[in-house]
């Protein structure tokens, strides 16, 4: 319900026009900078006011789409906020702020400015999540905002033919604006969640397609693809695919009736075919192989443990799925995280597909609101279950490559000890471990104290991960050896 007294904060178009004013008055010139809001309720940007060389934004502008909220001045420059049942009190001038009884510090002082609070984008990282009781991570230098695990990944692919094609494949539908230019095709992301991959250059080693790359820039992602030639972009499979072609290519592609100038032949012929020949599909790029599984427990309507009231273990092991690809993948350990999306997946699917692949090593991720630190787990088999002439038993799949998986869990362990992380390295049956042929070993992440929050601060996240990816980095030629 919003509050009803006397200089109640305004709907949409007057904080429109107040925030026009605003960023008049307290830069000298329009803006032209605005932070994008990437969230599962909406995607949505809110303008960017500079003041003593800062950036700011309107706090009740960021939290409106999201859910009920109002706020009110009060007296000795005073500013309640109120969003849902969490109410914020901050004091015009003043760089700390108080949310929920608990003091929070803004860096920055707070402005007040016709009725607006304007906070510091540079606090929003820490601010938001005591308000939303969930993850939001913060691209500052690009001014990008992004609530929960709603990240678009990608990957990108050269088909080995001539000329190439470069295949992106992203885990939600896109539809960036493109233009052209001598040298480049430029991609620019501005309504969708895009995040960076492991590595924001990627090389090709064609002198066609040479390489792309990816940055950030005023509330939009971009990839730039370098070529020597002029190319078109199309898409394919709901917006999920988007293929960079040379123009020739893609012309004839588009006209079934004239075979494709641009792919020659050594073949002498005596008669032109009586038909032309159609153009050629494009090859499927050859799967690639990775030296690590990284599986987000549960998902989808399986939402794991409830760790607090607006914290899911499902969301939580997502983020720290991407994490730990990647810290592997900085390492040169190629990973693959089997959940990158809020899927219903199986854990019979989880280790079919671990199989599948090959992979050196399966590592299962989970968290817990209950217990201290980090526990790491290797399969314990079930007693009596025997594998069948030349079919192996399904719950013992785990057999052959449990003393590698025992020796990766320990050196996890160890490395976790090093950096004074509670740790306890157990045996027990949780599948899918008992159910995967290669090494695997499960770390379920407690928080090291009583507040469950700290699950999903980055700091806390990353020295985990960083943990794991240097203990597997340092394992990687007897896991590399594994069947």
């Amino acid at each position: 319900m919003r509050w009803t007294e006397p200089r109640l904060i305004a709907g949409p178009a007057v904080m429109l026009a107040c925030a026009i004013f605003s960023t008049i008055f307290l830069s000298g010139a329009p803006a032209e900078k605005h932070l994008a809001v990437y969230s599962v309720a909406a995607n949505y940007s809110v303008a960017i006011v500079q003041h003593d060389g800062r950036d700011y934004v309107g706090l009740l502008e960021v939290l409106e789409p999201l859910g009920t909220v109002s706020a009110r001045i009060e007296s000795g420059g005073r500013w309640r906020l109120r969003y849902n049942n969490i109410e914020g009190n901050f004091q015009a001038g003043k760089s700390r702020a108080r949310v929920l009884g608990r003091d929070a510090d803004l860096g920055e002082k707070f402005l007040l400015h016709n009725d607006r609070g304007l906070v510091p984008v540079a606090a929003l990282g820490s601010l938001l999540p005591r308000f939303l009781g969930g993850p939001v991570t913060l691209h500052e230098a690009s001014a990008r905002l992004f609530i929960g695990s709603v990240g678009t990944h990608f990957t990108a692919s050269l088909a080995a033919q001539n000329p190439p094609r470069l295949v992106f494949n992203f885990s939600a539908p896109v539809n960036p604006t493109i233009a052209t230019e001598t040298g480049s095709l430029r991609m620019t992301f501005t309504r969708e969640p895009l995040v960076a991959p492991a590595s924001p250059m990627l090389t090709f080693g064609n002198k066609t397609i040479s390489s792309a790359n990816y940055s950030e820039n005023n509330g939009a992602a971009i990839i730039t693809v370098n070529t020597s030639v002029a190319v078109l972009a199309s898409f394919s499979n709901n917006g999920k695919t988007i293929t960079i072609a040379p123009v020739a290519v893609v012309s004839a592609a588009n006209e079934p009736n004239t075979p494709p100038a641009s792919v020659a032949s050594n073949t002498a012929t005596t008669a032109p075919p009586a038909t032309p020949a159609p153009a050629p599909a494009p090859p499927v790029p050859a799967a690639r192989r990775y030296f690590a599984v990284v599986d987000a427990s549960h998902g989808g309507d399986d939402h794991g443990e409830t760790l607090s009231a607006t914290l899911l273990e499902k969301d939580v092991t997502v983020a720290l799925a991407r994490s730990l690809r990647q810290e592997l993948e900085s390492r040169g350990i190629t990973t693959l995280v089997l959940r990158d999306s809020d899927a219903n997946v199986s854990l019979d699917q989880r280790a079919i597909f671990a199989n599948a692949d090959h992979a050196a090593i399966y590592i299962a991720l989970h968290a817990a609101s209950s217990g201290h630190g980090v526990r790491v787990y290797s399969a314990l088999l079930p007693y009596g279950e025997d594998d069948r002439g030349p079919f192996l038993s399904w719950t013992t799949a785990q057999r052959t490559s449990r003393p590698l998986s025992q020796t990766a869990a320990s050196a996890v362990a160890g490395e976790l000890q090093k950096r004074q992380i509670p740790v306890r390295a157990l045996a027990a049956p949780l599948r899918p471990l008992n159910n995967v042929i290669g090494p695997a070993i499960a770390v379920e992440i407690a928080p090291q104290g009583s507040d469950v929050s700290q699950l999903i601060a980055p700091d806390y996240q990353q020295l985990i991960t960083s943990a794991v990816a240097t203990a597997i980095a340092a394992t990687r030629d007897q896991l590399g050896a594994a069947p």
